[in-house]
């Protein structure tokens, strides 16, 4: 007991004297040697700093790690992300060239000519097609993605499966598909007539409404997907615990369901009103030349007119219209990612 005391209070000095070594004479360093100073204490021959060291190199091997981990994706978003997209916005503030290609003078005539009165009618046209397609995508897709989250895991794999399956094949062969029902004596025509419901062809294609039906066909999958994402993470049991407490199935669904999905819905949103003002090649096939999208405009100046600097200030105010939706989406919903997508 007397040991035991002796070390907890003042070991060294008991060492100190069972080794025949005066306390007061013996060297901090021997003293701490007898006993038994290990690395990180004081007097322990700097383990300390060894210790510090392999830190130190850890971390550095840690960060070089990281580094040449992220270093392809930042060589591909700097070539094929921000390099493009620069070279567009100073493309849009050249001067096009009398025969070919573009001269580096500067001029804001390519945003000023956005203002006449046939382009802005081409950009409202535009708005109103990505408008009603997004309500017609949010009316189909949001039941769809909502319902699909409460199946069981096998229906899940096959419904998913199933969602899946168009995007194995081109948009162009599965519009073409949509050529053969629409067109004059098609498959919706041959339909129709032969149930008595029409007497004569209704040449849907090239029409609005093929361009509407096109454009939900290819953008309602980002919806679904969107939505399904949102509601896979809803917690079923807080929609019951609004039922028990005496809402009704649309009050509960509309302060729970609705409000803990909202990110999901918004982020479909984003996912199919800005690729419908661009997806010219949509309007091309199933409109022809009937409807005008900011897209075809685009594909227009560029292809056609070889007006390079009017086609690249198209695309900057595109850019800026898709820059200010995914500002306001992060600003409703209060999320930094895309639902359904990151």
């Amino acid at each position: 007991m007397l040991r035991i005391a002796v070390e907890l209070a003042g070991g060294e000095e008991f060492i100190c004297r069972r080794h025949g070594i005066d306390s007061e004479l013996a060297p901090r360093g021997r003293r701490a040697r007898h006993l038994g100073a290990g690395p990180g204490l004081p007097g322990g021959g700097g383990g300390g700093t060894d210790m510090s060291k392999e830190r130190s190199t850890l971390k550095k091997r840690q960060r070089r790690g990281e580094f040449l981990t992220a270093l392809p994706l930042v060589l591909f978003t700097l070539l094929f992300i921000v390099g493009p997209m620069v070279y567009m916005v100073a493309l849009s503030f050249m001067t096009r060239a009398d025969t070919w290609g573009v001269v580096p003078e500067f001029t804001l005539k390519n945003y000023g000519d956005i203002g006449q009165p046939v382009y802005l009618r081409t950009f409202w046209e535009s708005l109103k097609l990505a408008v009603i397609s997004t309500v017609l995508i949010i009316a189909l897709g949001y039941p769809f993605g909502y319902f699909m989250a409460k199946l069981g895991p096998k229906w899940k794999k096959r419904t998913m499966l199933l969602l899946m399956i168009p995007f194995w094949t081109s948009s162009l062969i599965r519009l073409y598909g949509w050529i053969i029902i629409f067109r004059a004596g098609g498959v919706l025509d041959s339909v129709l007539m032969a149930l008595h419901i029409t007497s004569e062809p209704l040449k849907v294609l090239y029409t609005y409404p093929a361009v509407v039906v096109g454009m939900v066909y290819a953008l309602l999958p980002f919806m679904i997907f969107a939505v399904y994402s949102s509601a896979e993470k809803l917690d079923f049991s807080l929609v019951e615990a609004a039922r028990d407490l005496g809402a009704s199935p649309m009050k509960a669904f509309l302060t729970v369901s609705l409000k803990l999905t909202l990110p999901g819905l918004l982020s479909g949103v984003v996912l199919t009103f800005v690729p419908s003002m661009g997806l010219f090649f949509i309007a091309d096939l199933l409109g022809g030349n009937k409807v005008v999208l900011v897209g075809n405009l685009i594909q227009a100046q560029l292809m056609n007119a070889h007006n390079w600097p009017f086609a690249a200030a198209l695309s900057v105010v595109l850019l800026v219209l898709t820059t200010v939706i995914l500002w306001l989406y992060r600003k409703l919903s209060g999320v930094k990612d895309l639902e359904g997508i990151v």
